[in-house]
Order: structure tokens, then C-alpha cells, then sequence
């Protein structure tokens, strides 16, 4: 399959990116100019189209793209990639109109289909030479967690029909879902292609510090979901579980920053990328230290009771580590050109948006008193991102 192919996918999952920025821009204004439409109907569209459309398609590609033997597959792999595009074009038009009803719930059950079809290729047509990487481990690892992740919405129709969406199962599985996505799938996925760039330029990552930091990274994806129990008020050993899997994570990434800090320099990396590698290692740390703080039950109250800094979690998460991770891969690998003028109008976008989420969160907690038109500034900022998306779009035009 021709470099051209890749760069034309992940030009798509930008697309995505774009139109998931702006429902997001949708639901910032809905307060302000009050739009006729159902707020939580869009809210599922914006969520999908974000971790489906952008997210997964630019994983999927980066995947296949690094570790995959492109004679073998290239006819199947563009077969299962348009099966993917039709789903996803599927929940676009019908989750803003219906939310979740029987055209939506057809169209994402065949994704996670079309995906599991999609793990089942990657598996059976991986290139030999790469069979003792520790890239790939993490790259099938993560493969796996994205399926488990998928026993979340399994589940929610069977919890639906027999407990209703009151229940604390319904949204137990929500978070389910979300959890294995973007802990275990994205960020793992993020690592393997980090240690594959990391091989290709021939440097050695010793095979028992490497398992010290599988090992531990794993014990911390499983047990940080006890974090998303917490809001139940559970009994003390999910706190304590939750305090473990966070502290495993920090030390998985403490392990990875001591086995790759000496060697930056050889990545080769242009300053764009080396910008935007800084950037995705200071937002680890932060998730690390919120999920630490997460796990003491003041803190994991605070974050049940005020939605904002959920919301400034989730977007820290996606918008930040696991979109700029994205970016700083398909530019490494020339496939879609990150400029640092279009990537600072969507930086400044997400820093100032998450800056005034957090703010809100905390206003509500300290009963602080919110300043007038915080609204119109959240919703002007967040303009910013689209912004920031489309001029990297306008730059990469469709390949010749």
C-alpha cells in the first residue's frame, strides 16, 4: 500500500477531528444563543465522531502504517478501513437527530464490528521483522484493551432494557467504555508507536527494565478504573485499589522517562515534534498527578460533584496527550504536516479552554463568583480549535 493511501486516512480522521471540534463549538454556544436542538443528541455525536472518527482512525492507520506487511494486506486493509468510514458517517447523521435509537445503535454496533475485524487483520498480517519488537507488545496490549473496552456498550442494552439508564450500572459502563479507551487503547498505542520510533533508530531498551514497565503500566491500566467507581462511595478497598493503580502508572512512566531521557537527542526529532513530545510528557504528568489525587476520597468527591472537572479531565486527556500525540506521530512519519503556526492557534485553544473549565470547576467547589460572560469567552475561545484544525488542513491539501 503506498504512502499516498496513508496520508489520504489520516487526512480523513483530521476531517473528523474538524467536525467533532465543531459540534463541540455547538454545544459552547447552545447557552448563549439558545439553538433549537437536543444538546444531549449532540453530545453523542461530538463524543463518537471524536473518539471514533479522529482518534481511532488515526491510531488504526499509525498501526498498520509502523507494524503491518503492506503486500499482504493492502486489499482487505482499504476494504475494512471504507466498511469503517460508512459506520462512522452512519453515527453522523443520525446521533445528532435521534441520539441513541435504532439507526444510531445499528451503525455503532457494526463499528465495533468493523473493528474487531480490523484487530483480526492487524494480527494475522504483522510484518515477521517486527516480531520481537516492544513496540508492537504494546501496540497488540493496547488492541486488546480497546475490545475489552468494547464489553461497555455490549453491556448498556442489556442494562438499559432490564435496569434503566437511573442505574449506577448504566453509567458504571459508560465509564467502562471510556476508561479502556483512552488508558488503555489510545495512551498504549501512543507508547508502542513511541518505542517503535525508538527501535527504528537503533536504540536498545534493555528486556527486564522493559518488563518492569509493561508489567507495571498493565496493573496500573486495570486497577485506575477502580477511579471511575469512586463517585458510588464504595467500600475503603477500591480506594485502595484505585491508590495502587495510580501509583503503578507513575512509576510505569517514571521507568519509561529513566530508560529514554539520555537519548532524546538521537530521535532526530524537528523542533516542531520536539514541541510537541514536551508537550504530551508534561500533560502525562499532570493526568498522573490528578489520578493520584483522585484516589484519596476528598478529591475523588470533588470530582463526582462538580462536572466541570470531569469535563477538564476528559479534554486534558483527548484534546490534549492523545491529540498532540497524534499530530507529533503523523508528522514524524510524513503523513500529514503539523506546522507551529497552525498548532498554536489549537494549543492556545485547548490551554485557555482548560484553563477556564478547571476555573469553573473550582469556582463551584470554593463557591467562588463566577465573572460575567465567562460563557461568551468560553465559547470565543473554543473557536480557536477549529481554527487551529482547519489551517492544518488548508496546509495539507489532498495528496498528489
Amino acid at each position: 500500500m503506498k504512502h499516498q493511501s496513508y496520508q489520504s486516512h489520516i487526512l480523513i480522521a483530521v476531517i473528523y477531528f474538524l467536525v467533532a471540534a465543531l459540534l463541540g463549538l455547538l454545544l459552547r454556544t447552545y447557552p448563549i444563543f439558545a439553538f433549537d436542538f437536543n444538546y444531549r443528541f449532540v453530545v453523542h455525536a461530538h463524543s463518537h465522531i471524536a473518539l471514533l472518527g479522529w482518534v481511532y482512525v488515526a491510531l488504526t492507520t499509525l498501526l498498520h502504517y509502523c507494524f503491518v506487511d503492506k503486500d499482504a494486506s493492502s486489499r482487505k486493509y482499504k476494504r475494512i478501513f471504507w466498511c469503517t468510514q460508512t459506520t462512522l458517517v452512519g453515527m453522523l447523521v443520525t446521533f445528532p437527530f435521534q441520539g441513541y435509537a435504532l439507526f444510531s445503535i445499528i451503525f455503532s454496533t457494526l463499528f465495533l464490528i468493523v473493528s474487531y475485524v480490523y484487530v483480526y487483520h492487524f494480527w494475522k498480517n504483522i510484518n515477521p521483522k517486527y516480531k520481537h519488537s516492544k513496540g508492537l507488545q504494546c501496540a497488540k496490549a493496547a488492541l486488546i484493551y480497546m475490545v475489552i473496552s468494547s464489553l461497555g456498550p455490549w453491556a448498556l442494552g442489556a442494562i438499559m432494557n432490564s435496569l434503566g439508564a437511573q442505574s449506577i450500572w448504566y453509567r458504571l459502563a459508560i465509564y467502562f467504555y471510556l476508561h479502556f479507551q483512552y488508558n488503555g487503547w489510545m495512551i498504549l498505542a501512543l507508547v508502542g508507536l513511541f518505542i517503535y520510533v525508538w527501535e527504528q533508530r537503533g536504540l536498545e531498551i534493555p528486556t527486564k527494565t522493559f518488563a518492569r514497565f509493561f508489567i507495571s503500566l498493565n496493573v496500573g491500566i486495570v486497577l485506575t478504573f477502580f477511579l471511575s467507581t469512586l463517585w458510588t462511595k464504595p467500600s475503603f478497598w477500591f480506594y485502595v485499589l484505585a491508590g495502587l493503580g495510580a501509583v503503578s502508572q507513575f512509576y510505569a512512566f517514571a521507568v519509561l522517562w529513566g530508560m529514554l531521557k539520555r537519548n532524546i537527542g538521537k530521535l532526530s526529532l524537528s523542533k516542531v515534534q520536539f514541541l510537541l513530545f514536551r508537550t504530551v510528557l508534561v500533560l502525562i504528568w499532570i493526568k498522573i498527578v490528578l489520578q493520584l489525587l483522585t484516589a484519596l476520597p476528598y478529591f475523588a468527591n470533588m470530582a463526582a460533584n462538580y462536572l466541570d472537572l470531569t469535563i477538564g479531565y476528559l479534554h486534558l486527556t483527548f484534546l490534549g496527550i492523545i491529540s498532540i500525540g497524534l499530530f507529533l506521530f503523523m508528522d514524524y512519519f510524513s503523513l500529514f504536516r503539523i506546522s507551529k503556526k497552525s498548532y498554536s492557534w489549537y494549543f492556545l485553544g485547548f490551554l485557555l479552554t482548560e484553563a477556564l473549565i478547571f476555573y469553573r470547576g473550582m469556582a463551584a467547589w470554593l463557591q467562588w463568583n463566577i465573572f460575567n460572560g465567562h460563557l461568551e469567552i468560553l465559547a470565543l475561545l473554543t473557536l480557536l480549535i477549529p481554527l487551529g484544525i482547519a489551517m492544518m488542513l488548508i496546509e495539507n491539501r489532498v495528496p498528489n
